[in-house]
């Protein structure tokens, strides 16, 4: 990495630190620091397990300690021992408390749409912050299966079928491309794997059964902001590993030559190519793999 590149990221680093507060005595002139206000909020969020508010805002035991003391001192939460599980405590938001969450929540909604406000494209500016998001939090991303039909299932295949429209220059249809019945998505015959960072959707994975040795990967699915992560492949790993516990032995899929990215992926992890083997009207490339 070249020492300009490194220049890049710490100017960054200082734009972002002073754009968000981060050096402010009074964060959104609140009377007290980032670092308070960031308990506050996350306990407002219901991180209310003071273990899990630790992990959430990568604090040590101590400095989290004493924001909790200072935010209990303010009168703006209760600390008290978990009642499901005595070793450890809880911290919810006081009448007080919660009236305060709401001023800070219409400020920072205020502050982030006079950040919006600066750029004429928006969209670009979002875009690139979800890129500098999922890539600082990448070790957050959590792949975990999903019912086919859940919301955040929907919202993979409606950015899934949005990018094939762009990527292809075509109106891709779902229903033209072999949609699957629920129950082929759906243990034992199936099932459907999302990565997400929080409740952003980052990709997607199917597998798509009958019951016999034969299964197709469908709807794979990376969030262009994303991609140069490996997500991908780790999709494909948790698809192929999950097919296994089902006892499917061959998997296949189809995708498109313009998708040559997914094309790359598929013949470096062990897929080779096999003649066409369904009537989908958007693939013109097919692949197998033995488990």
């Amino acid at each position: 990495m070249q020492q300009d590149d490194i220049t890049r990221i710490r100017n960054f680093g200082r734009s972002v630190a002073v754009e968000v507060g981060a050096l402010e005595d009074s964060f959104l002139n609140r009377g007290r620091p980032l670092g308070s206000a960031r308990v506050l909020n996350a306990i407002g969020l219901g991180y209310e397990n003071v273990s899990d508010l630790r992990a959430k805002l990568k604090l040590d035991t101590g400095l989290l300690s004493r924001l909790l003391r200072g935010l209990e001192g303010e009168g703006l939460i209760k600390t008290k021992p978990n009642p499901e599980d005595r070793r450890s405590r809880i911290s919810t938001l006081t009448a007080k408390g919660k009236a305060e969450f709401d001023i800070y929540e219409t400020l920072s909604d205020e502050r982030a749409a006079a950040i919006l406000a600066r750029h004429k494209e928006a969209r670009r500016l979002l875009d690139a912050m979800d890129v500098v998001t999922i890539t600082l939090s990448r070790d957050e991303i959590v792949f975990e299966e999903a019912d086919y039909a859940s919301e955040i299932a929907t919202r993979c295949l409606e950015a899934f079928a949005a990018e094939l429209s762009k990527r292809l220059n075509l109106e891709f249809d779902l229903e033209n491309s072999g949609v699957p019945e629920l129950s082929q998505m759906r243990p034992p015959h199936g099932t459907f794997v999302v990565a997400r960072l929080g409740d952003m959707p980052i990709g997607c994975v199917g597998i798509k059964g009958k019951g016999g040795p034969i299964a197709e990967i469908k709807r794979m699915w990376i969030a262009p902001a994303g991609r140069g992560l490996g997500l991908a492949r780790r999709l494909m790993t948790t698809a192929e590993e999950a097919a296994r516990a089902m006892g499917i032995q061959t998997l296949r899929l189809d995708t498109n030559s313009t998708l040559f990215e997914a094309a790359a992926l598929y013949r470096d992890m062990g897929w080779h190519e096999i003649p066409r083997f369904n009537d989908d009207p958007y693939p013109d490339l097919f692949f197998e793999k033995h488990l």
